[in-house]
């Protein structure tokens, strides 16, 4: 496949070391670096197949400036929920491209260890079994991919177990021991089922790779950028702080807000979002915040 990463942060670095192994790749990002098949934009675009790895909040802006439609088929490496509108990336890409032409890849992954070749598992989602089959058949041999058709679960567990992760970071901070972290992230799971299912996604996606799966390794490891805002919230420390010494972008973060709007139009009922939100923007204690789940 002639395929192309667009976006070269961590993520989109791992899976362009992915998809080279097997296929003609090429990667391309705001900012010029220094990695081998590095192309202007307009090359690109010119790929059948592109892999989009850009920040959730910064998808709609990219694609009114920069995409040009060429029939290309795209897969989004993004997990998050634009922040001023609550509209989930589906929503966004679909206002540019037709549904069958957009995928979405999840399951629990950190770029780090996909740069290494480490056994990892993937799962391609669509409403186009065709597209996500070829997606994950053109994936390296040490990744194990699956297909879905279940869009919106795959989107709602990817953006949610980053808020998920920022809890589970203040539950380390603050050394609540490991009772405490299996009750949140089996929690967390239900609270996140809970709230997909109200957009009609598939009780089976929660409990897989894209929700289980990466639920547990992102809310359990420091190795997450989510993870260790918690573990600065815990600390006391300002949000602009954190996000300053983190120096990556943390999707749970903007994930929390979107999820507080949500929750509040649609009355869903999110308990542990809900916190994550008062600690993130209205600076709760966490200790507060341990409080009232107990309650």
């Amino acid at each position: 496949m002639k395929i192309a990463i667009i976006g070269a942060g961590k993520w989109g670095q791992a899976l362009y070391h992915a998809y080279s192994q097997d296929n003609d790749v090429v990667i391309h990002s705001r900012r010029v670096k220094e990695i081998e098949n590095f192309v202007s934009l307009d090359e690109a675009l010119s790929r059948e197949y592109l892999v989009i790895a850009i920040p959730a909040q910064f998808v709609r802006d990219w694609m009114q400036d920069n995409f040009v439609d060429r029939g290309q088929n795209i897969l989004v490496a993004a997990k998050g929920i634009e922040t001023s509108t609550g509209a989930f990336l589906n929503d966004i890409y679909g206002e540019f491209v037709s549904h069958d032409r957009l995928a979405f890849i999840s399951g629990p992954s950190f770029a780090t260890e996909v740069q290494k070749s480490l056994p990892t598992a993937l799962k391609i989602s669509s409403t186009n079994l065709d597209l996500a089959q070829k997606y994950a058949d053109a994936l390296p041999k040490f990744i194990k991919g699956y297909i879905s058709d279940d869009v919106i679960g795959a989107e709602v567990s990817g953006a949610y177990k980053n808020v998920i992760a920022i809890a589970g970071g203040v539950c380390e901070g603050l050394g609540l021991g490991n009772n405490a972290k299996a009750a949140l992230i089996s929690r967390g799971l239900v609270e996140m089922t809970r709230f997909g299912e109200y957009f009609g996604a598939k009780n089976e996606t929660f409990l897989s790779l894209g929700g289980a799966g990466d639920l547990f390794l992102t809310a359990s490891s420091t190795m997450s950028r989510n993870f260790r805002v918690g573990l600065g919230i815990a600390k006391g420390k300002s949000m602009d702080e954190i996000l300053e010494e983190l120096g990556e972008v943390a999707e749970g973060v903007p994930t929390a807000k979107a999820l507080h709007k949500i929750a509040k139009d649609k009355k869903i009922y999110l308990p542990i979002a809900a916190e994550v939100y008062a600690m993130i923007e209205e600076g709760k204690s966490p200790l507060d915040s341990l409080g009232d789940l107990l309650k």
